[in-house]
């Protein structure tokens, strides 16, 4: 696979114009491609939350960061970053030479994270912590008052999270929308994943959406809209709660690849 993005920036830097040298590089350069198994073993090792495990066999995150083309060195956003869950693989998976900014509010760190006796604030402070994930930087605002520059970021991760600013009110996921697009670099992707609901069926109670809903409101945006049937599950029905015991949380997932446009 070859690149095309970022040495035409470089080229203009030190030369001034486009060269031919320029555009040997651009067709010539391989692209930095996720190492999945390198990511696999990264969040396979003792330093990891071990209830994080269990999802990973529904979530897949592997795959997913992979289709959605997160690559070392990139700077990115967990929005509303929870207990921690991606910030870790995050974390891993840009290296070093990357950022993560865990989004959080004051209010979300006191609910009790997931299958822990623990809130999701500690939750998250003890993945930083044990994980030595000193590429991460908490940020605990509300979207609007984050505090992160136009045009800086490469990718936003939205998991199970646009059902919850889509049902009360279509017009906050278009504004929450519309504002990781301004945070975005040109080419910049958001991931969503979220719960698979059914036309005609009341998703709100239920924590679900349509997924037609979360296409036709980022194409709304002003993104450009790829689907992967990457995390469905033909044994959800759609007809109960996400947090039914029955389901043990096997819902029913889409995924989506917003990229803004160049």
């Amino acid at each position: 696979m070859l690149a095309t993005v970022k040495i035409p920036i470089i080229c203009r830097r030190l030369l001034g114009a486009p060269s031919l040298l320029c555009f040997w590089i651009m067709f010539t350069s391989p692209t930095l491609a996720l190492d999945k198994e390198a990511l696999r073993r990264a969040i396979t090792g003792p330093d990891r939350d071990v209830t994080d495990f269990v999802r990973d066999q529904v979530r897949r995150p592997v795959e997913v960061l992979d289709f959605l083309g997160i690559e070392a060195g990139m700077t990115v956003l967990d929005l509303y970053a929870a207990g921690g869950y991606y910030t870790f693989i995050l974390s891993k998976a840009v290296g070093p030479e990357g950022i993560v900014y865990a989004q959080n509010t004051p209010r979300g760190l006191r609910f009790e994270e997931d299958r822990q006796d623990i809130s999701q604030g500690e939750a998250l402070d003890n993945k930083i912590r044990v994980g030595n994930l000193s590429n991460v930087r908490q940020i605990i605002q509300r979207l609007g008052d984050i505090g992160l520059a136009p045009e800086s970021l490469d990718l936003v991760i939205v998991a199970q999270t646009l059902h919850d600013y889509y049902n009360p009110d279509p017009q906050r996921a278009l504004e929450m929308l519309i504002k990781l697009k301004i945070l975005l670099k040109p080419g910049g992707v958001v991931g969503i994943t979220d719960h698979v609901g059914l036309p005609g069926r009341e998703s709100r109670d239920m924590h679900r959406m349509e997924i037609q809903q979360a296409i036709d409101v980022a194409k709304e945006a002003g993104f450009q809209v790829e689907t992967s049937e990457l995390l469905r599950s033909p044994s959800d029905d759609h007809s109960r709660n996400i947090f039914d015991p029955r389901l043990n949380r096997n819902t029913d997932r889409f995924l989506l690849k917003l990229r803004k446009p160049q």
